[in-house]
């Protein structure tokens, strides 16, 4: 599954299918509609996308208009969140037929018929779009990086999601554009580093996923998507370990690179013991096969979000103390 399907993990129980839960059982008339359609745009899923701040955050000591940075980053998150979620939308009408099969996915609104799978597109034009519209109000490249997104996140769900390695590309890539779309947006010249750091540890996640993904098939027998037949628990071990090394080698000589343009700030390479940690924290989930989840775990782990606020701050400190 691709970003737009991060949610649709292997975590499908081998069951005898259902009856799909019908309009009639569900939520009618127009009201019903739209707060199906709302529910199907995964509004919760934008927290992914606060990824459009990263570039901002590390120009805006530096910026000359600093209200401009900011407002173009806030119409980048909101760009970006109606995007993705016209790629929720056509992923959901796509997998109609899997999710009725499936005991909790049936609820969803689309494979419950509460949200007909016509409408669903017709609302994915529509969010994507509004997304492209609003996108203008920052930058023309920022609707070049929409479009983009979108064209990748479809090509996955019409098919590319069934090539192994194929899939993890495409998949890290959508939180990679989520950042690139931060720096077009305020007309940013984005570090080597930056996008190195951005690019890898989107690998760690991804395949932290797959790797929760394969875990639970091996447990329990559950259904997983044809590309992850392809795939085994050492390779993708060895993939999500290979990215966790890449990301922190590339984060600490980043730190050292603004230690060096920060006035010799130690603030910086302070900051290096709070991410390394958090890293490390965060593959004791991956490890244990149960980072099928990546914004769940970051909005439970109570230690892992002050050990990203302790990163943050100490980044903040190097910047303007």
């Amino acid at each position: 599954m691709s970003e737009t399907t991060e949610q649709r993990s292997g975590d499908e129980a081998a069951v005898t299918p259902e009856a799909p839960a019908t309009p009639e059982t569900s939520a009618r008339g127009p009201l019903g509609l739209v707060g199906g359609v709302i529910k199907t745009a995964r509004p919760r899923q934008w927290v992914k996308n606060v990824l459009v701040f990263a570039a901002p955050f590390f120009a805006f000591s530096k910026s000359t208009d600093r209200t401009g940075l900011l407002v173009d980053a806030v119409i980048a998150f909101v760009a970006f969140s109606l995007t993705a979620s016209s790629v929720y939308l056509i992923n959901d009408a796509i997998d109609v037929e899997a999710d009725r099969a499936h005991p909790t996915k049936r609820n969803r609104p689309i494979a419950a018929g509460i949200v007909p799978v016509p409408v669903a597109y017709g609302a994915a034009v529509v969010f994507f779009l509004a997304g492209l519209g609003v996108s203008f109000a920052a930058s023309w490249q920022l609707a070049v990086v929409l479009g983009v997104y979108e064209a990748v996140q479809l090509g996955y769900c019409f098919g590319l999601k069934h090539q192994p390695v194929v899939d993890l590309a495409i998949v890290g890539s959508g939180f990679l554009m989520r950042s690139i779309a931060g720096g077009v947006a305020g007309g940013i010249a984005l570090s080597q580093w930056f996008l190195l750091v951005t690019a890898f540890g989107s690998l760690f996640m991804v395949a932290g996923k797959r790797y929760a993904e394969i875990m639970l098939f091996e447990r329990t027998g559950a259904k997983i998507r044809s590309s992850l037949k392809k795939y085994s628990a050492s390779y993708l071990r060895f993939v999500w370990a290979t990215s966790a090394a890449i990301l922190i080698m590339s984060y600490c000589l980043w730190a050292f690179e603004i230690r060096q343009t920060e006035h010799n700030s130690v603030w910086a390479l302070i900051s290096m013991v709070p991410f390394v940690v958090a890293v490390l924290r965060y593959a004791v989930d991956v490890d244990g096969g149960i980072a099928g989840e990546p914004e769940e775990i970051a909005l439970k782990d109570r230690i892992l979000q002050v050990l990203g606020a302790t990163w943050v701050v100490t980044l903040f400190l190097s910047f303007y103390l």
